[in-house]
């Protein structure tokens, strides 16, 4: 009798466990559908008024006071620009960063107190990030409202974001990888050079596109150094016809970005300006989710090809 009173009361413990299971499954099934409801009907409504704003004209026009006229090219233009500077200096920086904290450091309390600042680094709100690039970059090292002062200080945006998944990615890799390495006589470099870096590619690459995704679309630290709201010029060719087939006089120059361009057409009343806006955000928001899907199938491919 008291064998089947035991066993009675595990199977209702056994029951009320998978109720609340059941529960808390409801519960987040719930809370992931009104996030992605919420997107999609602010998406579509976007879409409804961006999309006939669409055309070849709308890539390759300048902005312009009169709204059938405006176009996004000045736009667009600047932000792969400010993208590619970003890149240069966010990139290897902060792989290189993640690469030494996790192999290189020594785990001492300086260790320790880089590491709590990096945490932190990547909760700060991005204006902190523009008020300091203004003080730094604009005043003090004299670089101007251009467009290598914005690549700065989305790279230094996005360098947390870069280091913590540099990390995230190396500590995914089995410690017997090192171990069968350094058993067969590699020095630290070899190991990071050839076996580290390698398999941990498909992690690194997926929080580098989603640190850029995430830079393309910045607003705040973007208007406190001074981008433009209204211009009507792309800055000088990064690439030219003549030896060294390189300028650089582009980094220099004044700029605007895709949410600037969006910011100054929804300070405008009329509606047309506001359908302008519907479609550049359109195709930011196919930007920035091209981005993360370029991701998703890059770590898919990496990982598809690893073999431990």
């Amino acid at each position: 009798m008291a064998y089947a009173r035991d066993l009675t009361a595990i199977r209702k413990l056994i029951a009320s466990h998978k109720r609340w299971d059941l529960v808390f499954a409801v519960t987040g099934v719930l809370a992931l559908m009104i996030g992605v409801l919420t997107f999609t009907a602010l998406f579509v409504d976007m879409a409804i008024d961006g999309v006939p704003r669409l055309s070849w004209d709308f890539f390759t026009n300048f902005p312009s006071r009169r709204a059938g006229q405006a176009g996004i090219l000045s736009a667009w233009v600047g932000s792969c620009l400010v993208m590619l500077v970003t890149a240069f200096f966010a990139v290897p920086l902060g792989v290189g960063a993640g690469l030494y904290l996790e192999e290189y450091a020594p785990k001492n309390w300086v260790t320790d107190i880089i590491e709590i600042n990096i945490t932190n680094l990547a909760g700060v709100p991005s204006i902190v990030y523009g008020l300091l690039a203004l003080g730094l970059f604009v005043y003090q090292f004299g670089f101007g409202q251009s467009i290598l002062s914005a690549g700065l200080t989305l790279a230094l945006l996005i360098l947390p974001v870069v280091i913590v998944a540099t990390r995230e990615a190396i500590r995914s890799i089995p410690i017997g990888i090192r171990e069968g390495a350094y058993a067969l006589g590699a020095t630290q470099w070899q190991v990071c050079k050839d076996h580290i870096v390698p398999y941990s590619a498909a992690g690194i690459l997926t929080g580098i596109i989603i640190g850029m995704a995430r830079a393309i679309g910045e607003t705040a630290p973007i208007i406190t150094i001074g981008a433009l709201t209204f211009i009507a010029f792309l800055p000088p060719s990064p690439v030219t016809s003549e030896p060294p087939f390189l300028n650089f006089e582009w980094l220099t120059s004044p700029f605007t970005v895709m949410p600037i361009q969006m910011f100054n057409w929804t300070s405008r009343p009329e509606a047309a300006f506001l359908q302008n806006a519907a479609a550049a955000g359109f195709v930011l928001v196919l930007m920035t989710l091209a981005m993360n899907g370029f991701a998703i199938w890059l770590r898919y491919r990496l990982r598809k090809n690893i073999k431990w």
